[in-house]
């Protein structure tokens, strides 16, 4: 029986954001409430693709693991890294970025600007964003 990719890419994410919180397996499942064993042995299934993990469970999860649930669900490792450089934007913040993705998207000239502005050193940004505004 073939494996899911949703069940794959979960997996994926969750060892990935369990390393990155510095956790251990059994860790994760004592701190999600399961114990010490118990918590091991489901982690541990949930990242070898034998066990799916219910709402409830990837809400606890997520919110131990400080990453939004769809971090855990995305269908790459490109989209969950976009998703959690969203989730550290302030509501503001927020607002702006879902307004200026579908502009990028679909005007790629400018979202290759963006690139070799964000590319440059720290300290030349600034005057390459003029110029670029200015271009515009």
């Amino acid at each position: 029986m073939p494996k899911s990719q949703l069940r794959a890419n979960f997996a994926a994410r969750l060892i990935q954001a369990r390393q990155m919180r510095g956790f251990s397996q059994r860790s994760l499942g004592d701190k999600m409430g399961m114990g010490k064993e118990r918590g091991a042995v489901r982690i541990n299934r949930y990242e070898h693709e034998v066990t799916a993990i219910g709402f409830e469970s990837l809400q606890k999860m997520a919110e131990t693991l400080e990453v939004p649930v769809s971090y855990l669900l995305a269908d790459d490792a490109r989209m969950a890294d976009a998703i959690l450089a969203l989730s550290h934007a302030d509501a503001s913040q927020m607002d702006l970025l879902a307004d200026l993705i579908p502009v990028l998207v679909e005007n790629p000239a400018l979202l290759s600007r963006l690139m070799k502005v964000a590319q440059l050193p720290r300290r030349e940004q600034a005057s390459a964003l003029k110029s670029l505004t200015e271009k515009a």
